[in-house]
């Protein structure tokens, strides 16, 4: 799997394969919500505030992960949200995500970012260093539903010290159904 960071040109394919991928796990009322997610995240979100990576094999997406800054105004740490990630139905169970996401994390610590929460299940992420959040560690900037998703890592060589503050996502992320 090779690894890919443009999504110039690649935006359909980059939602397809999140709406499949939620549709086949989640259903179609789940696929169609992601895809909608997805397709704002791509088209509203600045640059400087986006990272998104693909894994890519023989020309075609296999997965993909989207990071987007999550602010806490009263802390100096920058901090970037994993939502949402995906591996193609047919492609998963055999490492690829955490290959991307290993690569990922690689790459955001490389670029300067001090911490990477997600929302999504400890088992998968905590194999990648991810691990949990309380409310008082790094507030959520919307009611969580499941807070035992709440999970996070520090990028640097410290441990991820609480975070100050209340948090504010990036626009597609503020919508309590994501959350």
């Amino acid at each position: 799997m090779e690894f890919e960071t443009d999504v110039r040109g690649r935006e359909r394919e980059i939602v397809a394969l999140f709406e499949d991928t939620f549709t086949a796990s989640e259903g179609a009322e789940e696929g169609a919500l992601i895809g909608a997610f997805v397709q704002r995240l791509l088209r509203e979100t600045p640059a400087r505030d986006m990272h998104v990576f693909m894994g890519v094999e023989a020309g075609k997406m296999i997965a993909a992960a989207i990071f987007t800054r999550l602010t806490y105004p009263q802390d100096p740490r920058v901090v970037f949200l994993l939502s949402p990630m995906a591996v193609a139905p047919d492609r998963q169970g055999a490492g690829h995500g955490q290959a991307l996401l290993a690569h990922a994390l690689s790459a955001l610590k490389a670029a300067g970012v001090d911490a990477a929460i997600t929302y999504g299940d400890p088992v998968f992420y905590g194999k990648l260093g991810f691990r949990p959040l309380a409310e008082t560690d790094a507030a959520a900037p919307l009611p969580l539903s499941q807070p035992i998703g709440w999970i996070g890592q520090s990028l640097t060589e410290t441990p991820l010290a609480p975070l100050k503050g209340p948090s504010h996502c990036v626009a597609a992320l503020n919508d309590p159904a994501l959350w």
